[in-house]
C-alpha cells in the first residue's frame, strides 16, 4: 500500500472567523534571485502560519552569511509591512508548518504553550536504514555548554523501501519514511535523536551519512534535508478553542521520496507498507 503525502496531511483548521487556505501549496524557492513568495496556510487576527520552504532562515542569525531572505522579513512584506512575532522555529533545512503572532501578547500565550510542551508537532523523515515500527526516543540533549536537558521523540515507521544502489559497502541501500512527534523542543531534537537510533535523516549535512546523502543528489535530484513539519496542534491564544495547522510535504520532499519508491518497485527489490 502506497503511502501519500497529500493524504497523511490532510488540511483541518478549527478557530472560529479565521481565513483558512488549503494547505499543500507548492514550495517557494528560497534560494531565487526574486523573493520567494510564502504560502499562507491560516490567517485570523491574531496568528498567522506559512509552509516555510526548505534552505529559508526563519530569522537573522550570527550565522546568516551570504543571506538575502528571511522568513520574518518576507511574511512582513506580504503583510503590508505588519509586524510578526515568531513563536517557534525551524532549521533552515526544514520545511512545513511555521506559526508567527500579530502581537506581543498573542506570541506570549503561544510561546507559554511551546514552553510547556503542550504543542502537539508531527513531523516526516527520509531516514536511512528500516527503523523499528514504533517506539520513544527518550535521550537527554546538550546545548553548547549547557547541561544534558531531558528531550523525548516518538515516532513510528510509515514505510520501508530498499534502493538497487550503492550507497557504502553493501550493494543496496535501505530507507524509510517516519513520522517523528517530539515531545520537547531541544535544538536539532529530531536530527540528533533520529541519529542516535541509527537511522539518521537523509540530506542531513551535519547529523546525517554523506555516502547516503550523496546517493540521494546524484540518483535522486534530491538537494535538501528530507524533513517537514506536517503539523501543529494549539490553543487560540485569544479563544482558547482548538487549532489543527496542517500541511503536506513539499514537492522537493514528496517527489524524491515517490521516485526512490518507484524505483524500488520497479527493481523487484522490496516496499514494504507498515500497518499503522
Amino acid at each position: 500500500m502506497q503511502v501519500n503525502l497529500e493524504e497523511s496531511t490532510e488540511s483541518a483548521y478549527q478557530s472560529a472567523d479565521a481565513l483558512a487556505l488549503p494547505a499543500g501549496l507548492p514550495e517557494a524557492e528560497a534560494t531565487a534571485e526574486t523573493p520567494p513568495h510564502l504560502p499562507v496556510l491560516y490567517l485570523d487576527e491574531a496568528l498567522v502560519a506559512i509552509h516555510k520552504p526548505s534552505g529559508l532562515l526563519v530569522h537573522r542569525t550570527g550565522l546568516d552569511a551570504g543571506e538575502r531572505w528571511f522568513a520574518v522579513q518576507l511574511l512582513r512584506d506580504q503583510l503590508g509591512g505588519r509586524h510578526v512575532y515568531p513563536v517557534h522555529r525551524l532549521d533552515k533545512g526544514t520545511s512545513g508548518v511555521l506559526v508567527f503572532a500579530l502581537s506581543s501578547s498573542d506570541a506570549a500565550a503561544v510561546a507559554a504553550q511551546f514552553a510547556a510542551h503542550t504543542i502537539g508537532k508531527r513531523y516526516l523523515a527520509v531516514v536511512r536504514g528500516w527503523p523499528p515500527e514504533a517506539g520513544t526516543i527518550d535521550h537527554p540533549l546538550t546545548h553548547e555548554t549547557k547541561d544534558p536537558q531531558p528531550a523525548l521523540t516518538r515516532y513510528r515507521t510509515l514505510e520501508r523501501i530498499t534502493l538497487p544502489l550503492r550507497a557504502d559497502r553493501y550493494p543496496e541501500s535501505r530507507y524509510a519514511l517516519v513520522e517523528a512527534c517530539p515531545e520537547t523542543g531541544r535544538t536539532h531534537q529530531i536530527r540528533r535523536h533520529l541519529k542516535h537510533l541509527g537511522h539518521p535523516i537523509v540530506g542531513d549535512t551535519t547529523h546525517g551519512v554523506g555516502a547516503h546523502n550523496r546517493l540521494w543528489r546524484s540518483a535522486l535530484g534530491c538537494h535538501r534535508m528530507l524533513l517537514a513539519c506536517t503539523g501543529l496542534d494549539l490553543l487560540h491564544p485569544r479563544s482558547g478553542a482548538p487549532l489543527v495547522l496542517q500541511a503536506a510535504p513539499a514537492e522537493s520532499f514528496a517527489l524524491p521520496w515517490e521516485q526512490a519508491r518507484r524505483m524500488s518497485l520497479q527493481s523487484g527489490t522490496l516496499a514494504a507498507s507498515v500497518p499503522p
